[in-house]
């Protein structure tokens, strides 16, 4: 029978070290969100149902492909630091590794194609 307590329990056993930082990255990737997708929704949203050549005309202002090309840049940092913490959570080993490096290349090619797209439309 052991009478630790779970303070001693937990001497020793070290820290990830990375836990302060991974909860201000999403604390200011959320804030940073709450303002970027309302605005994304309220600049897009004129060009909704207007022909191609009006909506290529629409985002050639720097404006609506800026806010578009922040969204999608911090949507997908969001996206990869909480998917990040699920992985580190629930999968061990290699293949924790593994998908998280899958993961990674997947949230910064889905970055890298919107972005594209925003600049072959602004462009």
């Amino acid at each position: 029978m052991s009478f630790l307590t779970d303070r001693k329990r937990a001497v020793g056993m070290g820290s990830a070290k990375s836990g302060v930082h991974h909860f201000w990255a999403m604390k200011m990737s959320s804030v940073a969100l709450l303002i970027l997708v309302p605005l994304f929704v309220f600049t897009v949203g004129p060009a909704i149902g207007k022909t191609h050549a009006e909506v290529l005309e629409y985002f050639a202002r720097p404006f609506p492909a800026i806010v578009a090309a922040l969204t999608i840049i911090v949507g997908f940092k969001h996206f990869r630091d909480g998917a990040q913490v699920l992985i580190e959570d629930y999968v061990h080993g290699t293949a924790q590794k593994i998908t998280i490096i899958l993961l990674t290349c997947l949230s910064y090619g889905a970055m890298a194609t919107g972005l594209f797209a925003i600049a072959k439309i602004a462009l």
